[in-house]
């Protein structure tokens, strides 16, 4: 297995958990709090990480400008992302936020053809477009249900999945180190939420359990998955291939959210589910056949 597939399988393995955490955190610290808190500790272990391994030197080669743009994909693709992500999940169910999240995989293969001039294929658009359909079916609720006012939480998760998706690419496309880059990030997130989050909520002063989640969600989430994301992004020969595992985060989301919130399953889920899959399915058999045909003729 390349390396790039296995950090893209633990970062799945951790985002799995995530919305449903952040939505037990989200009922009793407010969301901007919860995201500057966890960001500050994401820094420092990255801090922490790169200094110990000497790789904080590196840093001096990068120019004002460098840095700065750096800080710029820290906050339209983690701070924007965060932010919105957080504020869904407070008003929608785990499950939905989640789902709808997991747009950003589509926009991330639409976003990698247009400013990565990757190839789109006939076949490459039949297994995006039958994974999103899965994505429309599940988040998709009855009339009495879109009646509840969640037009905000459904309009925030989906312009937080074009943030993340648009920042997977433009950090793939730009020439930085990973390591420096993601500490300089989460650094821009902090900074952002909490001067924002200072503005617009009245901070709460949280539990040990609490403090427990934020140090997880910022070490684990924040520091370790997001980083390995970027780096298996950035060692993909096929940006595609690496996002559509990224489609098996929702389905084993349903799961945690049904065990720690004791959310149930609809059919609807289980229907989308097998589009879902369907479209991971028709991918990995493409991407097989075509590195078979390369390995036959090459």
């Amino acid at each position: 297995m390349k390396r790039n597939y296995l950090y893209a399988i633990l970062t799945v393995a951790i985002w799995s958990a995530m919305a449903a955490i952040i939505k037990m955190l989200l009922k009793d610290v407010p969301d901007l709090e919860a995201l500057a808190l966890s960001s500050v500790f994401g820094f420092l272990f990255l801090l922490l990480v790169n200094t110990a391994s000497g790789n904080i030197k590196r840093i001096k080669n990068y120019r004002a400008k460098e840095i700065a743009g750096m800080a710029g994909l820290g906050f339209i693709g983690l701070f924007l992302y965060s932010a919105l992500y957080y504020h869904g999940l407070s008003i929608l169910s785990s499950q939905e936020a989640c789902i709808l999240n997991y747009l950003w995989p589509v926009m991330l293969v639409l976003f990698s053809a247009i400013l990565l001039r990757e190839k789109l294929t006939a076949m490459k658009i039949a297994a995006l477009a039958c994974s999103f359909i899965g994505i429309v079916i599940l988040s998709t609720g009855n009339p009495a249900e879109a009646a509840q006012g969640r037009t905000e939480g459904v309009i925030c998760c989906i312009v937080a999945a074009a943030c993340y998706g648009l920042f997977s690419v433009l950090n793939k496309k730009a020439d930085f180190d990973q390591n420096i880059t993601m500490m300089v990030i989460w650094l821009t997130v902090a900074i952002c939420a909490g001067i924002t989050g200072r503005m617009t909520e009245v901070w709460v002063v949280p539990t040990g359990l609490q403090w427990l989640v934020i140090l997880w969600l910022g070490v684990v989430v924040d520091a370790v998955a997001y980083l390995l994301w970027a780096l298996a992004l950035k060692g993909a020969e096929d940006t595609a291939g690496i996002a559509n595992l990224a489609y098996l985060i929702p389905f084993l989301s349903l799961i945690v959210s049904a065990v720690v919130l004791k959310e149930r399953i609809r059919m609807r889920a289980v229907i989308a589910l097998v589009f879902i899959i369907g479209g991971i399915v028709v991918q990995t058999v493409v991407e097989q056949s075509g590195n078979c045909k390369k390995n036959i003729h090459g």
